[in-house]
């Protein structure tokens, strides 16, 4: 199942479970891990991409043995947020992934994570060559920290 809408995504989810958010990059893939409570996310690893059936091998190798219960992916809009190339390409790889895996799969805006990301490694002093080794994954972080927060709300909502 892959979908748009965070409300459906959250009832399709099982309790207890960790939920893993994705940073698609063209030359990566940023893994982040939620907490089985889905209330942290933390950065996990980077996958360097292959093709399509090598990095979704790769995930759900992942995910499997840590009972994952669902996938964000961080989908990168324009700043007028309308979509371009870059988010066709990550609802493709959605698509493909929703054929190998019966986990749900949503989407969570990533406008400025990067930037953010960047920003927050410069004021911790990190260098050129550290930054480059964690952004992937701590972009993916703060998608999927974007999304258990939003799922937070629902519940509390509910």
């Amino acid at each position: 199942m892959v979908t748009d809408d965070i409300a459906v995504f959250a009832a399709a989810l099982q309790p207890g479970r960790p939920l893993f958010g994705l940073d698609l990059g063209t030359k990566t893939i940023g893994v982040a891990i939620s907490d089985t409570r889905l209330s942290v996310a933390s950065p996990a690893e980077v996958i360097r991409r292959a093709k399509f059936s090598v990095d979704a091998a790769a995930l759900l190798s992942l995910a499997e043995p840590r009972a994952a219960t669902g996938f964000v992916l961080g989908l990168p809009r324009n700043m007028d947020g309308s979509e371009g190339p870059r988010c066709q390409s990550t609802r493709a790889f959605a698509r493909n992934l929703s054929r190998l895996t019966s986990l749900p799969i949503t989407f969570w805006d990533e406008r400025l994570s990067t930037v953010a990301v960047e920003r927050t490694l410069l004021e911790a002093d990190q260098s050129r060559k550290r930054r480059g080794e964690v952004v992937d994954k701590m972009a993916a972080a703060f998608i999927l920290q974007g999304a258990l927060d939003r799922l937070s709300h629902l519940r509390a909502g509910a």
